[in-house]
Order: C-alpha cells, then sequence, then structure tokens
C-alpha cells in the first residue's frame, strides 16, 4: 500500500521525484557498499535506474506557470493524474478551506513536504527574510513598513496551517543554509511549527544536509525541519525523538554515503561525485539533436572574474551550488585562455567558450535525462524557455539527496508509527 504525499511549494518536483524514486541517476552516485539494494537496474552504461519507494504525490502546489509545465508532463509519464497539481497560492488554498468555499486539500496524508520560497532567506538574495516585501504571488508589497504573514519570507507560517488542517502524520519543510544565519529564522520557524495550534507535533532539531555527502555532484547545503505526529508514534519513538540526542536507531537524517573517512557503523565513505563524472558524456549544443535542454544554454559573455558566476567549473571537483540566478549568472563550462579557462584539452580542441547548459546544471542536480526543462510547444502552457529551466532546476532540490531522505524514513515507518498508521 503506497503512502500518500502532499507537495507544497512543488516547483518541478525534485522533492516529489526524490520521495518516489524510481528514477536513472549516475551509477558512481549511489554508494553500493553501504545500499546495494537501491539499484533497480543498470539502464545505460554508467548510469543506474533506482528502485521506487512507497511513497506517492497524491497533491502538489505551486504558483508558477512554469513550475506546472514541466511537472504535469513528466509526473503524467509516470502515471500521475493532471489534477493532482493545483496552480494556485497556497495562501489561497487555505483560506478556501478554512471558509468551507473548498475542499481541495485532500485527508488521510502520510507526509507533507515544502521548500517554502528561499529567496529572502538566501545569501544570493536581498536577505530580507521575515520583512520581505514580496507577497504570496510574488508580487512587491506596496506599503513596505506593514510586512503581513502573506508575505513570501512568511509563507512558512501557511505551510504550518495546512498542516494544522491535514494532520499528516509527519512533514518536512526544507530551506537554504543561509536561513541559519539570519538572525534567529531558524530558532524562530523551529519554534513556530512546534507551537501549531493544537501541539500535536513533536519538531526535531532542524539540520544542515551538504547534498555532496549523498551522491550529488555540487556543493549545495539545505536545512530540513522535520516534525512528527505525536498521537501516531509509538511509545518508544515518541521518546527517542524528544531526545536532546537522539540514538542512531531512531535518528530520520539519512547516513552520509559520500565524503572522507568512515560512517558511524565504520563503513567507507566514497569520494565525491564530480561535475566531470556526470556531465563529461554529453555532447555539445551545436552536435545535439534530440534534446533541447541540452542545446538550450546562456549566451552571456564573461563580465569579468570581479562578478559572481563569471568562473569555469572544475571537472575533476563538486560543482557550484546551482541557482536560480539571470542568465549572466550561470557558471561558464568553458572559459577562454584569455579569460582564464583551465581545460587545456578541450581548448586544443579549439571548442569555444560557453556557460553551462540547461541540461548540465540538471545533470549537477540529478534530474534524469528524459525531464525536459526547455520545451517549444504550440500550447503557451507548455512552453518552456532557457531562463524557465535555470530558474526551476536551480529552485529545486536535487530529487537523490530527496531520494535519501525518503529512503530513511522507509527504514524506520514502522519503528516510528504504530503498526498499521
Amino acid at each position: 500500500m503506497s503512502r500518500r504525499v502532499l507537495s507544497l511549494f512543488s516547483g518541478c518536483g525534485g522533492m516529489d521525484l526524490g520521495i518516489e524514486g524510481n528514477f536513472e541517476v549516475n551509477a558512481r552516485s549511489i554508494n553500493r557498499s553501504i545500499h546495494p539494494d537501491w539499484i533497480a537496474e543498470e539502464s545505460k552504461p554508467g548510469w543506474v535506474k533506482l528502485t521506487g519507494t512507497k511513497f506517492k504525490t497524491v497533491f502538489a502546489n505551486d504558483i508558477s506557470r512554469a513550475a506546472k509545465a514541466a511537472w504535469l508532463p513528466y509526473f503524467q509519464k509516470r502515471g500521475t493524474n493532471p489534477a493532482v497539481f493545483h496552480l494556485e497560492s497556497i495562501v489561497n488554498l487555505v483560506k478556501s478551506s478554512e471558509s468551507g468555499r473548498s475542499d481541495t486539500l485532500p485527508r488521510s496524508i502520510d507526509i507533507i513536504t515544502g521548500g517554502f520560497p528561499c529567496q529572502d532567506f538566501s545569501i544570493a538574495g536581498k536577505r530580507k527574510g521575515f520583512l520581505s516585501h514580496k507577497n504570496h504571488v510574488g508580487s512587491r508589497i506596496m506599503d513596505i513598513d506593514e510586512p503581513t504573514v502573506e508575505n513570501r519570507g512568511m509563507l512558512y507560517f501557511w505551510m504550518r496551517r495546512v498542516i494544522e488542517l491535514v494532520r499528516p502524520k509527519m512533514f518536512i519543510a526544507e530551506n537554504v543554509k543561509g536561513l541559519t544565519n539570519l538572525a534567529e529564522a531558524k530558532s524562530i520557524i523551529e519554534n513556530d511549527f512546534r507551537k501549531m495550534s493544537d501541539g500535536g507535533y513533536l519538531v526535531v532539531e532542524a539540520k544542515v544536509l551538504n547534498s555532496a555527502n549523498y551522491g550529488v555532484p555540487q556543493n549545495r547545503q539545505r536545512v530540513l525541519f522535520l516534525g512528527f505526529l505525536k498521537s501516531a508514534l509509538n511509545p518508544s519513538s515518541l521518546h527517542a525523538l524528544s531526545l536532546n540526542r537522539i540514538p542512531p536507531e531512531f535518528d530520520p537524517y539519512p547516513v552520509k554515503t559520500y565524503g572522507i573517512g568512515k560512517t558511524n557503523d565504520e563503513q567507507d565513505l566514497m569520494p565525491f561525485v564530480t561535475v566531470g563524472n556526470v556531465i563529461g558524456d554529453l555532447p555539445e549544443p551545436d552536435l545535439t539533436i534530440a534534446d533541447e535542454s541540452q542545446v538550450a544554454y546562456s549566451k552571456a559573455q564573461w563580465y569579468g572574474s570581479h562578478c559572481q558566476g563569471q568562473t569555469e567549473v572544475n571537472l575533476n571537483e563538486l560543482g557550484p551550488t546551482i541557482r536560480a540566478e539571470h542568465h549572466g549568472n550561470i557558471e561558464f563550462r568553458r572559459l577562454s585562455k584569455e579569460h582564464g579557462g583551465m581545460n587545456a584539452k578541450e581548448l586544443e580542441a579549439e571548442l569555444r567558450e560557453r556557460r553551462l547548459t540547461v541540461r548540465e546544471c540538471a545533470r549537477l542536480q540529478t534530474f534524469p535525462d528524459d525531464y525536459e526543462f526547455v520545451r517549444r510547444a504550440e500550447n503557451h502552457e507548455l512552453k518552456l524557455s532557457a531562463s524557465d529551466g535555470y530558474r526551476l532546476i536551480g529552485n529545486a532540490v536535487p530529487p537523490l539527496l530527496a531520494y535519501n531522505i525518503a529512503h530513511r524514513l522507509e527504514e524506520l515507518w514502522d519503528n516510528l508509527f504504530e503498526r498499521g498508521e
């Protein structure tokens, strides 16, 4: 029997895909000595298909037309009913549900997930945080002296309200690491989740995970907030999760499998997956025919090394954090020699200076190649530009990180919750 997931701020579905599993990743991204059972099959040379989980997305929500244009076609291929995706503000969803005008929000949900908007907490943004001057649909608040609970920096509040209405067995809230350095934002959000109307959720201490430690080929750190419905937990797990130091057998966070050294049970960590490992086999854009996401890349010129995003990725190291940036801030796949390019072999082959393609960014985020991020279509609702693709990918949770989280929860599920839950 599947376990039902309600997804908020879904974007293009990085968290949704990872929680469900059953997608393709580079073979180097799975530490087989620790997780041999995660591989369903060798899909093509150097790539593997991951096993599916018991989790299934039954409700997804975002305000972005581009998110819907990316999410729907991909998840429909996986057998998801298109009615699952709701193009609407979470504020409006909650207000409709509370007023009785709509019963859109489903019940009998096992997990609610949500990467509430991070622009106001990100180092790359203006770090307005709770005082964001954008509202819940992304428009500017005219009276900047009166930010409200409907502003973009407070949308986690509305996620909390959905949790109160739906009462899932647990929730996963996610944001950028920058939130932990912004005043008391982490503690405020943690405590606000603990203060839900009925006090029915046990919220464990938030933790920062670096995606690189889980096979993702980039240095990408995210903070997770996990909460559990107290009435659904069995007595032993309720006690264990309430401790300041959670015992390993109840720790809901996934174990690291990549880095330097060993795991807690003395298994070897694998070396980090590199940029070259995952994008080295891709043909140049002008030699690509079928994949529009590999054909498309930013044509913005090099602005100088003093500007953000004007560096060349190192094929032998982790990639930079993929950001939801303007074209001029997308890192270079290759710089010319005069601009400091270091890839002598490619320069000798007279390969030209260019920025990362949309597909290369997607691979660094561990999205599979059958996910379309650029699409020409007669139907305007299905069109996706390169700008759309870069933004969707940069805002997403790496599916492989979400897969690690989902598998850890599957391992613990029966130990956490009462039998039959």
